[in-house]
């Protein structure tokens, strides 16, 4: 199959091999209307958010739609607020991290 022009390949491995979230797609995102405009494409009318930037699509596929700027606030001086921050977050809010990242709760 093809998602936005990358082809995949999925294997049926019959009943031993189930499916679980152990696997999940990721999406890095530009700015917050990209996080916006798949987290609620990929949740579709049957998914569900998760916490943490993850989400389970309507066909139980565990997603991860992550903000490429995620990785520099994460290794800023005050990382361990970023992560308070998103540890509090279903969707990831750009602007909560950033505020997290100058020293804000």
């Amino acid at each position: 199959f093809t998602l936005n022009g990358q082809r995949f390949q999925a294997l049926n491995g019959g009943p031993h091999y189930t499916h679980s979230p152990a696997i999940s797609m990721s999406v890095s995102c530009a700015d917050q209307s990209e996080v916006d405009h798949y987290w609620h494409g990929l949740i579709g009318t049957g998914g569900a958010e998760s916490m943490c930037g993850w989400l389970v699509d309507t066909f139980g596929v565990s997603w991860q739609v992550v903000p490429k700027a995620l990785g520099t606030l994460m290794t800023g001086p005050n990382a361990g607020k970023v992560g308070q921050a998103m540890m509090g977050m279903k969707k990831l809010d750009i602007a909560g991290l950033e505020a997290a990242a100058k020293g804000g709760a």
